[in-house]
């Protein structure tokens, strides 16, 4: 039976290798839904070639873009707005959706798909830094299937075993871009130099947080509410050749790591076809061909935002989506060439500084404060 899949986020990198699994497992897989956020040029081509019948732009408010994009495809049902991607989750007919929205607009799908009681293969990590203790109640019996590496293979690692048996986890780092820079370089980073990943293609974002390794300290919190352990029992360090993408430590002292060349479409694959294993040809692994693997600690004076973090996730409450917020503004700025590199962590923490703590909030208050720490973050910056 083939499996239909809503993708979230298709033009991105994640939806990138999305359609690179569907187009080797068509005998598994169809999408029958895909959002974007602007990119029609790039989507609308592929959903012809993919067979995809329902797209919809959440970024496209010009009514005369719209028509014409209509009247170009015109076999093809698009919508428009971020209202219409929330209907559509809980109208049109998927088995799973997978949420690569990036940052902290991927939330709402989230809550789309899980209040449907849709599968969710998850993406999008803000999802749960922001709001996990509201996902974890929305849940039900719905199965949240990571994406992002890190938890795919601690996922894989866990198996069936109960966390009882489960010392800690670790997850693992490649350090980003200035993992070797010296400390007294870092006021001149430039946007282009942070945008370089040495291992992964990724989007800004992702690529600017691994800069910062303030994407850990996200994955960090993503671990806590995605398998139930405090955050006592999380670690992370740094391997910067990312064959290891993560590892369980267990309480006889064993460690279970899943390892790759890296590669997003493997996690992708088994998000999308478990509990099963298919066969593909898309990651392989030839162990005599890896470098030397080695691993090093997360150094405070290097990765501030990290520590920061895991700080913010020991408070919880408002504060993981103030932080999120707060960073989000701050990589704008530095993007912009308005604030240096050194800069982004003493915003951030001017932010937080004043936020009054909201211990429980809803998803209302989660999506105003997240905005109000946004403005309030790029307020600090004359433009």
């Amino acid at each position: 039976m083939v499996k239909k899949i809503a993708l979230l986020g298709a033009t991105g990198s994640i939806g990138g290798s999305c359609f690179k699994v569907v187009a080797e497992q068509r005998d598994h897989l169809s999408i029958s839904l895909a959002a974007a956020h602007s990119n029609y040029s790039k989507l609308c081509p592929l959903a012809l070639e993919f067979g995809i019948p329902t797209l919809v732009f959440t970024g496209i408010d010009d009514t005369s873009l719209q028509a014409s994009i209509r009247r170009e495809f015109p076999t093809l049902r698009i919508y428009f707005g971020k209202d219409s991607l929330l209907s559509l989750l809980l109208n049109e007919d998927y088995k799973i959706a997978l949420n690569a929205i990036g940052g902290s607009n991927g939330i709402e799908a989230t809550f789309a798909v899980l209040s449907r009681g849709k599968d969710l293969a998850l993406a999008n990590k803000e999802s749960l830094v922001m709001g996990g203790h509201l996902v974890k109640k929305l849940q039900g019996n719905a199965k949240i299937l990571p994406v992002d590496s890190e938890h795919s293979a601690i996922f894989q690692a866990l198996g069936k075993h109960p966390l009882s048996e489960v010392e800690k986890l670790i997850i693992t780092a490649s350090g980003g871009a200035f993992r070797r820079t010296p400390l007294s370089d870092f006021p001149a980073i430039t946007p282009q130099m942070a945008l370089k990943h040495p291992n992964w293609d990724m989007g800004a974002k992702v690529t600017l947080d691994s800069a910062t390794m303030f994407n850990k300290a996200l994955e960090v919190m993503e671990a806590h509410w995605l398998f139930d352990l405090p955050y006592e029992r999380i670690d992370a360090i740094i391997h910067p050749q990312s064959i290891i993408h993560s590892m369980v430590q267990y309480v006889d002292g064993s460690i279970l790591a899943q390892m790759s060349v890296p590669d997003m479409s493997l996690p992708i694959l088994y998000a999308l076809s478990f509990p099963e294993r298919w066969n593909s040809e898309i990651v392989q692994t030839e162990l005599y061909r890896l470098p030397e693997l080695s691993f090093e600690p997360i150094a405070k004076e290097r990765y501030p935002l990290f520590h920061l973090g895991l700080e913010v996730a020991r408070q919880g409450g408002i504060l993981p989506t103030v932080m999120n917020a707060a960073v989000e503004a701050a990589m704008k700025l530095f993007l912009e060439q308005k604030i240096r590199f050194t800069d982004i962590p003493s915003l951030v923490y001017r932010t937080l500084s004043q936020t009054m703590q909201i211990t429980d909030p809803d998803l209302k208050t989660i999506l105003y404060t997240n905005e109000t720490s946004y403005q309030l973050t790029l307020g600090y910056v004359s433009h």
